[in-house]
């Protein structure tokens, strides 16, 4: 699974395994007493908050849970919502998006008087989206100033080659690259805003190829980040061979230990993780997972409760009203009817 694969998407009734941390994801916060006031009214979870996302797993029945990846969040608020835990109360509102399908997530702290759940979550997820140059590929961005690169907070300069030509056009352009311990950065000589910033974790390959102007580093990125395929020229071959070694040491120190820029510390460390969870028993959920894939996953849940736990996530827009209830002869019970062109099977599924 990809490094950074959590934070793109909402993962619903996943594995023991797939809830320890990535490598270089850290536990900021426990909350203990959380309730899904959204999928599971009435009942209380934990949720914990990570650099990477927020995950919230039922103390009654640690196969409930659910993940909200950073990267998916189209905006939090608070407001008003209605516990069967505590009732009219404030609670966190998350509303996310995954391939052009919206989810919304409400959170209700059990506990009253305590304004953690709202401060947690919402510093957390501004120093992500506040720290995008680690984990996104960029273009003609402020990187240099006076012929100098902007380092980053944690990010060291390795090597600085002179005289690297950009092959993104028929002529080429003369610049300079820097290699650092997150990213591969080049920029333009004569015009410093024409530039690219390659992170570690955007990296799909590193290779020498051959191109009509000689043999050349090719770096090609993730589908995440747009499936592009960068040329540089480095002169002589000896020189070439030297940065495509380093830079492939580089890339392979980080993925082992990865650099997500997500810098928030609480004032009381929570437990780690592993002291949180327990193994839960084999449940009738299959999960299936794709690294080019930024939706949620749920792939062939086997029973009506999954189903419908997960259905109440969804957002419907311009919805103003209930549709009729109509009998399932499928599920066996009554459920509000269809919109057209929807089918039960098809909400089974995920769509990709």
């Amino acid at each position: 699974i990809n490094l950074i694969y959590f934070s793109f998407g909402n993962f619903f009734f996943f594995s023991f395994r797939q809830m320890k941390m990535r490598p270089g994801e850290v536990l900021i916060d426990c909350l203990e007493s959380v309730e899904d006031t959204k999928g599971n009214n009435g009942d209380r979870g934990r949720l914990l908050v990570t650099n990477l996302r927020i995950i919230w797993r039922s103390l009654s029945l640690p196969r409930v849970n659910l993940s909200v990846g950073y990267n998916c969040i189209i905006n939090i608020t608070t407001r008003t919502a209605n516990s069967k835990l505590r009732g009219q109360t404030e609670a966190l509102y998350i509303l996310t998006k995954c391939n052009n399908t919206r989810f919304e997530f409400i959170f209700t702290n059990v506990v009253p008087g305590s304004p953690r759940l709202f401060t947690s979550v919402i510093a957390v997820h501004r120093a992500y989206e506040t720290s995008k140059m680690y984990r996104d590929l960029k273009l003609r961005s402020a990187l240099i100033q006076n012929k100098q690169l902007r380092l980053l907070p944690q990010e060291q300069i390795y090597d600085k080659i002179n005289g690297v030509w950009n092959l993104s056009s028929d002529q080429g352009n003369l610049g300079t690259f820097f290699i650092t311990n997150v990213r591969i950065v080049w920029h333009a000589n004569m015009n410093d805003s024409f530039n690219v910033s390659i992170p570690y974790l955007q990296i799909r390959s590193i290779k020498i190829r051959d191109s009509k102007f000689g043999l050349a580093l090719v770096i090609e990125s993730s589908q995440q980040s747009g499936g592009y395929v960068l040329g540089f020229k480095i002169d002589p071959v000896e020189k070439l061979q030297e940065a495509v070694k380093e830079i492939n040491s580089l890339h392979r120190v980080y993925s082992a230990n990865p650099i997500f820029g997500v810098d928030y510390e609480m004032e009381e460390k929570p437990q780690p993780l592993e002291d949180l969870t327990v193994e839960q028993v084999q449940d009738d959920v299959e999960i299936e997972s794709d690294e080019h894939t930024d939706a949620f996953v749920i792939i062939k849940l086997k029973s009506t409760f999954c189903f419908l736990i997960f259905f109440s996530y969804l957002v419907h827009s311009k919805k103003q009203h209930d549709r009729e209830p109509v009998f399932s002869e499928e599920l066996g019970l009554a459920i509000e009817k269809l919109k057209d062109g929807f089918t039960l099977q098809g909400l089974w599924e995920v769509m990709t």
